[in-house]
């Protein structure tokens, strides 16, 4: 349960140090647009999302069992995020979140961290593509630029409601978020070590300022982002108010230590490391009540960070809190400037998450699986996209082990890391 801080900081060296620095704030540059459109998406203020990635961000890297995780919001509690905002209002998010960073300390000091090697791969899988079809769902609108009201939560009303605003689509906003698309995938062939989603970003952003296009921006739609953080505030605790936000609070853990815990093993195999599985439970339920008190969102382990991280150098997890800080200093010096970001470029920069969740290059794999556990990843992404994430995951882990039972002589076949 050792912070892996602790064990890398007795040999630290000044070479180390700015390496940590450059990635720390390569990361940030990638986390900063990232983060605001994952809080848009979720239903929530955009700069709850930056304090997500302060908060969060700092904390997992001072206290995890991993020498290069990222913390802060990810795509993955897009729709619980979304689903508890909608039913029981901001206050029951930051509630839940509390709560269910209190259920990660717990779970982390009994040590059940090694125990997320007992999901069936095929019911994260399902329900991570499930998750990413309702996130690329969500984004149609500003996508399209559409005139669309509050668009229903549940999917099949949303599609509806997305057909029914067809009219009043906007061509400048889908260039503008095409554009955006292109130039993100045109940068990560071409340059990969530029910071691909903020030139991206600003070029076409800044076109739609220049040019004047009738086209949503950050400022235009939610005003001006604030320059400092928030006070920490405890949110009003009640018996019944708890209970009624505990099985959200038990999927915002669930979902954060296996996020986290995945992130940290890919990021293992990248630079030949040990986590300590139970020390980055811990990390991320300090991280979850931490950003809980700011008011901010459900912080996890972000993959496509981490692994950014580590492309640009980032070996202790210096980086990871160098990479919160930096985020802090362009919120505190820059924060004007994100409300020129054109909602369409978002949008796009949201399609291309959605993309990288959903793992086309593995589903040749999955078609391959055995029957049952084909049956087992499209019967979680049915229910995550129609039904609710609760009872995807509740039935697909019941289910998967239950096959894992029924099949206990059979070898269990070789885990994947995931390369979202």
């Amino acid at each position: 349960m050792k912070p892996k801080i602790l064990t890398t900081l007795s040999g630290y060296t000044a070479a180390l140090f700015r390496a940590d620095l450059l990635a720390g704030i390569t990361v940030a540059m990638v986390a900063l647009p990232l983060s605001i459109a994952i809080a848009i998406a979720s239903g929530a203020d955009p700069a709850t999302g930056l304090v997500t990635a302060i908060i969060g961000g700092f904390l997992i890297s001072a206290l995890g069992g991993s020498r290069v995780q990222i913390g802060g919001p990810t795509g993955a509690f897009i729709v619980v995020v979304y689903g508890v905002i909608a039913e029981h209002g901001h206050d029951g998010l930051i509630l839940a979140t509390l709560m269910a960073g209190v259920i990660m300390l717990v779970a982390g000091r009994l040590k059940a961290g090694s125990l997320v090697r007992h999901i069936p791969e095929a019911v994260i899988n399902g329900f991570t593509i499930g998750i990413a079809i309702i996130i690329a769902t969500s984004q149609l609108a500003d996508l399209f630029g559409l005139d669309t009201a509050q668009l229903p939560a549940d999917f099949l009303p949303k599609i509806a409601a997305l057909w029914d605003a067809r009219a009043t689509l906007n061509p400048q906003a889908l260039v503008i978020g095409i554009a955006t698309i292109a130039a993100i995938v045109a940068l990560r062939w071409l340059a990969p070590r530029l910071p691909g989603l903020i030139v991206a970003m600003a070029v076409c952003s800044a076109a739609v300022a220049v040019l004047n296009l009738p086209v949503d921006t950050l400022y235009s739609r939610f005003g001006a982002l604030p320059a400092t953080l928030p006070m920490p505030h405890i949110p009003a605790l009640g018996i019944e108010r708890m209970l009624d936000l505990l099985p959200s609070a038990l999927i915002i853990a669930f979902l954060a230590g296996v996020e986290s815990l995945l992130s940290a093993s890919v990021a293992d195999r990248m630079i030949d490391g040990n986590t300590r599985p139970n020390a980055e439970v811990i990390a991320g339920g300090a991280a979850n009540i931490g950003s809980a008190l700011f008011g901010g969102l459900p912080a996890t382990g972000a993959i496509a960070r981490t692994a950014t991280n580590v492309h640009a150098g980032g070996r202790t997890p210096v980086a990871g809190m160098v990479h919160a800080l930096t985020i802090l200093v362009v919120m505190i010096l820059a924060a004007p400037l994100a409300g020129y970001l054109a909602m369409p470029a978002l949008a796009g920069l949201l399609l291309i998450t959605a993309w990288n969740m959903s793992e086309v290059q593995h589903w040749r794999r999955h078609l391959a699986a055995r029957r049952s556990d084909q049956v087992l990843l499209v019967l979680t992404l049915v229910l995550t996209v129609l039904t609710d994430l609760a009872l995807a995951i509740g039935v697909g882990v019941a289910l998967g082990l239950a096959l894992r039972l029924r099949r206990r002589a059979v070898p269990e076949a070789d885990w994947h890391d995931p390369d979202r």
